[in-house]
């Protein structure tokens, strides 16, 4: 099976399917046409290249293509910090959390939350 990570682009795909699906190819392209620069053309190429990596699906029974999303949004999130951990901290979360803090990108509440989590889950 190939690979499901969602690039930059296909992620901009996702959210609108996550928001609502399922989604004509030209609403899809309505919708990120003004942020994105995005023509039709280039929207069918990253449908396509979704429907191979079997992040999306395309139901052809009507007059239009409908898209829907085929993984969660909570399994592509899983799937990008994995993917992130492994090519930027070798596989290390207390990297992460280490870099994090250093560059002051998480508040005390943030490691409070954290902490909390932890502990939760030290008890199960």
């Amino acid at each position: 099976m190939p690979e499901r990570q969602c690039t930059e682009a296909e992620w901009k795909i996702m959210e609108l399917l996550w928001d609502r699906a399922p989604r004509p190819m030209s609403e899809i392209t309505k919708e990120l046409e003004p942020a994105t620069g995005w023509s039709r053309h280039t929207v069918i190429t990253l449908l396509k290249r979704m429907q191979e990596k079997h992040t999306v699906a395309v139901d052809e029974s009507g007059d239009v293509k409908m898209y829907s999303p085929l993984i969660t949004r909570e399994e592509a999130s899983q799937m990008q910090t994995k993917k992130l951990l492994n090519r930027v901290f070798s596989g290390k979360a207390s990297l992460l959390i280490n870099h994090l803090v250093d560059s002051g990108e998480i508040t005390l509440k943030e490691m409070d939350e954290l902490m909390e989590m932890l502990h939760k889950s030290e008890k199960r």
